[in-house]
């Protein structure tokens, strides 16, 4: 499906009523900061509900493997700016940030982030979804932890909230 078609459907799937999110990766392999400002360009038309901004992260089995992580502190800053323009939106810290640092996620949830989705992935089959190597699998992020996420965001200042995700305008 081509980009046009894409965005296309973002804007009638809001136009019938649903909440609609959209996003972008930092740091992709050829991506320049010409590509993250059309990127925010197109979230200030759409205005989503939910926007997920985290570091692009090499898999080892993708033609990509050989090219850097994207940077946490450039995916830091853009969720802050993204938090400015957007105060409504819901805006997660992602795995991804959890997998490129420790304390990537508590980063990003200071950083203006205001939800943290946890990996609800049995653990016996946690590994037939790989996004990306390392991808943080277990402890705070899994269903079994949940006590130890909960005091990674109380660390952030927040508390965890079970409430139905809806955005608030």
């Amino acid at each position: 499906m081509s980009l046009t078609v894409r965005k296309r459907c973002l804007f009638d799937l809001k136009e019938i009523g649903y909440q609609v999110g959209a996003g972008l990766m930092v740091g992709a392999p050829a991506q320049r900061l010409e590509h993250l400002v059309e990127d925010i360009r197109f979230l200030q038309e759409l205005q989503p509900d939910m926007i997920g901004i985290g570091p692009y992260l090499r898999h080892a089995d993708t033609p990509f493997r050989d090219f850097p992580n994207g940077s946490m502190l450039l995916t830091l800053r853009l969720l802050a700016i993204l938090r400015l323009i957007f105060p409504y939106a819901l805006i997660p810290s992602t795995t991804a940030l959890g997998t490129i640092d420790p304390k990537g996620r508590e980063l990003g949830l200071k950083a203006g982030a205001n939800v943290v989705m946890p990996n609800l992935s049995p653990a016996d089959v946690r590994d037939q979804y790989s996004l990306y190597d390392n991808k943080l699998s277990t402890g705070e992020e899994s269903a079994q932890s949940l006590d130890l996420l909960r005091a990674q965001v109380q660390a952030a200042g927040y508390r965890i909230v079970t409430d139905i995700g809806d955005v608030k305008r």
